[in-house]
């Protein structure tokens, strides 16, 4: 029998009209921070977008707490416990919950998508015509997604909405399935489609968090493939046994994310365990030789980087170019 975890990891959203956004901020602090919760929460005029790991003996007050703000609020829970997700509580305050880039105001967001539960978008799935949309990025759609689903090559939600819209273009009639990681994304996101055309949007409801959840009480098959990407300390959980994924280093079958250990850089990618030594946590020789060097001369390189890559350039977008990463000769 093996012991429960310490800690368990779960996720809700919801969008709602909230007067005070930062008034709640503080409310929800003060009772959240004596429960010992961690996690990432955003709270806007919309809404709320929370990713948190409580303490076990604590779960059952911090939920009921939740729904005494927000009714009969849904919780997702995370498929696996490994290490710590979050390392302190951070409650902000945001003007949108997910920067989507939609222009707010010019169509009505509660006109969204069927929800369809695993079984349902199962269904779905089978029915000659149906495309499936995967709304997140692509380093998350690039150790899993949903078979056949057309994947965004984009780096942020806000790109990858107008690239999946331009490739769907004259498919208005069609059934479309959108999914994503908790829901969240979908939300606006089938209300956007709706009002660009489209008769036929579904949306799985929960996500592929609790899509894994449901076929797993169920005993159904998985039709997504690999792992889910997180936005936490863990950075996925798994959902299937497949890897489809790659190193970026030496194109070894691998899907574990990492950010480049040297934090001027940051650089996230995927690294096999290999790369992970001979590269010493790094992705390029440049980094790794970067990392050797005093802290006073690396903060030096990272302002310098800073100024003139900018604050995104970190983020491969599918694999690191090959004069980036010197090839590694395996023997």
């Amino acid at each position: 029998m093996t012991n429960a975890p310490e800690k368990i990891t779960l996720s809700f959203y919801r969008y709602v009209n909230i007067e005070d956004p930062a008034a709640l901020m503080q409310s929800l602090r003060a009772a959240w921070e004596p429960l010992g919760v961690k996690g990432r929460t955003y709270v806007a005029h919309e809404g709320i977008n929370a990713q948190v790991t409580v303490p076990v003996e604590n779960r059952d007050a911090f939920c009921a707490h939740v729904r005494s703000v927000f009714p009969e609020m849904p919780f997702k829970f995370a498929l696996e416990e490994k290490g710590e997700a979050f390392a302190k509580l951070k409650i902000k305050v945001r003007k949108k919950l997910v920067a989507d880039g939609l222009p707010d105001g010019s169509f009505d967001v509660t006109n969204v998508g069927r929800h369809l539960d695993a079984e349902a978008f199962h269904e779905a799935l089978d029915q000659p015509g149906t495309l499936v949309v995967d709304l997140r990025n692509h380093y998350e759609c690039e150790v899993g997604h949903f078979q056949g689903a057309l994947l965004p090559e984009a780096n942020t939600f806000r790109d990858a909405l107008p690239e999946v819209l331009d490739k769907l273009q004259g498919q208005e009639d069609k059934k479309i399935l959108l999914y994503c990681t908790g829901g969240i994304r979908c939300e606006k996101a089938s209300a956007y489609f709706r009002f660009r055309g489209f008769k036929d949007v579904n949306q799985l409801h929960g996500g592929i968090i609790d899509y894994a959840r449901q076929i797993s009480e169920k005993g159904m098959p998985s039709r997504f493939v690999g792992k889910n990407f997180v936005f936490d300390q863990r950075m996925g959980e798994r959902v299937t046994d497949d890897v489809i994924a790659h190193c970026h280093q030496c194109e070894t079958s691998c899907d574990t994310h990492v950010n480049c250990r040297f934090e001027g850089c940051n650089r996230l990618f995927i690294q096999c365990s290999n790369c992970a030594v001979a590269f010493e946590g790094c992705c390029s020789r440049e980094c790794q030789t970067i990392m050797q060097k005093p802290k006073e001369e690396r903060v030096q390189v990272q302002h310098e980087w800073e100024k003139k890559l900018g604050p995104q350039h970190y983020l491969s977008r599918t694999r690191i170019p090959e004069n980036y990463a010197e090839p590694i000769e395996r023997t």
